[in-house]
């Protein structure tokens, strides 16, 4: 019973960090006042970088340096990362277009240029099959070297690749930043009222590029640790699923706090995977528990609606543009 539980836990972790990343990269985006909904197809762009970048490097090189094959598709994922984030900045903060079709708009061609890269790549090589970067999964998904002393604790807490603890410590990080520091100050300002952030000699606008750049990053390492720590460097269209959604939603489980992400990732990584250790259950049994998520979310939100404590709430200016000539 023990193992099973323990199991249990450690593929919730499993499930739950690249919500984890897309949730904090979007709260750090909705902290400006911004609402990216483009979230999903970041992620997606993130992991077909990351691929595009390791397998370059990998086919360039007869022998793989493990450093290189961990650094070039990390630094690929960041570029490309940023480069969506880039397109939604400056479509919603300069151009001022509505956030929310911008979003959406920024999702489909995400996961648009994820599915055909991730089709055609080795055909421009003329390659057949499928991506499978052995060399540089194995470098992501290498677990601590100690793991395995340490028994059940050590296969269930510490048995996971370099990606899962730099996803908390930058949740960590993040709400440090937003809530001990002058630039947090600041970038909440923006997102609660950003006219009097303006009168008070804040830059509106380069706090909003900058929360939203890092932001579409963080979110981008969700999709590279999908690809290379969960399948192993491996692609297949459309293996995000709705995991860019359940990023979300998490931001409002939790409220808009960074710290509070993590544990909330690893319930709905939980909840994402309940099924398969419920033996016995239909398939409407199983789609009903799918569900649960989303039902969760929809309860925190109407209880926090309901109580109305402004801590608890998100941005005022959330989803709207800022024009400084409409002060």
């Amino acid at each position: 019973m023990l193992s099973t539980v323990c199991a249990f836990i450690h593929a919730a972790i499993i499930q739950g960090i690249p919500l984890l990343y897309g949730a904090t990269g979007e709260i750090l985006t909705e902290k400006s006042g911004n609402l990216n909904l483009g979230i999903p197809g970041i992620m997606y762009v993130g992991g077909i970088s990351g691929i595009i970048g390791g397998y370059l490097y990998e086919h360039s090189t007869a022998n793989p340096v493990a450093a290189l094959c961990i650094l070039v598709p990390f630094l690929s994922c960041i570029i490309g990362s940023l480069l969506m984030a880039f397109i939604y900045s400056f479509l919603t903060i300069t151009l001022r277009v509505n956030q929310n079709v911008t979003g959406l708009a920024l999702t489909t061609f995400g996961i648009g240029v994820g599915n055909f890269f991730g089709g055609s790549l080795l055909s421009f090589f003329g390659e057949t099959g499928s991506i499978s970067l052995i060399q540089s999964g194995l470098c992501y998904k290498a677990s601590l070297p100690f793991a395995d002393k340490l028994g059940l604790f050590g296969t269930t807490f510490l048995s996971f690749g370099f990606l899962t603890y730099l996803a908390s410590a930058i949740a960590l990080v993040t709400s440090w930043v937003l809530n001990k520091t002058r630039v947090g100050l600041n970038l909440r300002a923006v997102g609660e009222n950003p006219a009097t952030a303006d009168a008070a000699g804040i830059n509106v606008t380069a706090y909003k590029y900058f929360s939203t750049l890092i932001g579409g990053a963080i979110a981008g390492l969700g999709g590279l640790y999908f690809v290379m720590d969960y399948t192993g460097g491996a692609w297949t269209n459309n293996g995000f699923g709705d995991r860019g959604w359940l990023a979300i939603a998490i931001v409002i489980f939790a409220i808009w706090k960074p710290n509070t992400a993590i544990l909330s990732s690893f319930l709905f990584g939980g909840l994402y995977i309940l099924c398969v250790y419920i033996p016995g259950l239909s398939s409407s049994a199983k789609e009903l528990i799918n569900m649960l998520p989303y039902v969760v979310t929809i309860v925190v939100l109407i209880i926090i609606s309901m109580r109305k404590r402004r801590e608890n709430q998100p941005p005022a200016h959330l989803g709207l543009s800022y024009f400084r000539e409409e002060r």
